[in-house]
């Protein structure tokens, strides 16, 4: 992938760089990989520059034609893509990233992610256990849902719902409910009419609605991890069972990679035993709490390299979901 094209003419750098981390924050909730959206975002400039200057200058919305473009990008991207994850090796999980990565620039939010995980405070909060040990801290944070960010909709429990979508019910959500693109425009870009553009974002609405609908405040859902974290340390099978939904599912994302669980674990004990046996065989792994996209959740680090991410969905007072991604492609944003 080249470097990021230089503003050239008319362009101010500063509102370049803006419209980079929006455009990146949408190619993102389109593809579920930051790689990707970098690709899709590059490309998007490639055209952009690709033009001459006078025909740049004709453009009224420079902002409202990247974005366009930068759908019409993904929506090729996703057709490609869901070969791809046919062919994938495990479950494929969306990229979990850092708390306010796009919101506060997608370097330095990363960076300090990673460096408080590994940091002494990191440590020593996950010290103490003979396996790898875990403990949480509940963040003072605002409810999620009252907050409208640029992290807003890009937890892995909003971005495993939009994976389920047809890639242009997919878009069309995105570019009109999150990006305020109007349907006439949107029907360029996916190629049906401003009605069925219209029913295809209805359609990814309800789906949305749906799953908001189980998502509980940030103090619930840390203490719930901080009960998860509590007996997980404690290696208590009784109590981190009760703390997970009896329906649970974990799945693991290895991406072919490194060794992880091939096939999802479904139930409270089955699920159980598993996170339990894998901190007893791994005792040197640093667990540590670390602020993501779907509030508390856990950097695993090895040697002081983060070589996993644990995201909780938690649902009426339990853990109903674990994602656990090992992938070493999807820990960019983790490892600085």
């Amino acid at each position: 992938m080249t470097d990021d094209p230089e503003p050239t003419g008319r362009d101010d750098l500063a509102d370049v760089v803006d419209e980079r981390r929006r455009l990146l924050a949408l190619a993102y909730r389109m593809l579920g990989t930051t790689g990707e959206a970098e690709d899709a975002v590059q490309e998007t400039y490639v055209r952009w520059y690709r033009m001459s200057d006078a025909e740049r200058d004709a453009i009224a919305n420079p902002a409202g034609w990247l974005t366009r473009v930068a759908g019409r990008v993904c929506l090729d991207l996703l057709g490609t893509a869901r070969a791809r994850r046919e062919r994938y090796v495990g479950p494929w999980l969306p990229e979990p990233l850092p708390a306010g990565y796009f919101a506060a620039g997608t370097g330095a939010a990363a960076t300090s992610a990673a460096r408080r995980a590994a940091g002494p405070a990191g440590a020593a909060s996950a010290a103490g256990a003979a396996g790898g040990s875990v403990t949480a801290q509940p963040d003072a944070a605002a409810d999620p849902l009252e907050r409208v960010t640029l992290d807003e909709a890009v937890s892995s429990a909003l971005l495993v719902v939009l994976e389920a979508m047809t890639p242009p019910e997919r878009v069309s959500f995105v570019l009109h409910d999150v990006f305020a693109v109007p349907f006439p425009e949107i029907a360029e870009i996916v190629g049906r009419s401003p009605a069925a553009v219209r029913q295809l974002a209805s359609s990814a609405r309800r789906r949305v609605a749906a799953e908001r609908s189980r998502q509980v405040s940030r103090a619930e859902h840390d203490a719930v991890v901080a009960a998860f974290a509590a007996a997980t340390q404690a290696g208590d099978l009784a109590a981190l069972t009760r703390v997970l939904d009896p329906d649970v599912t974990l799945r693991s994302d290895g991406g072919g990679l490194v060794s992880a669980a091939r096939k999802p674990v479904f139930g409270a004990e089955n699920v159980a035993r598993f996170l339990l046996g894998l901190l007893a065989k791994n005792p040197t792994d640093l667990v540590a709490p670390t602020a993501t996209t779907d509030g508390t959740g856990f950097a695993v680090l090895r040697d002081g390299v983060v070589i996993g991410v644990v995201n909780l969905n938690v649902v009426a007072g339990r853990v109903a979901d674990l994602w656990i991604v090992m992938n070493p492609e999807k820990l960019g944003a983790w490892r600085g």
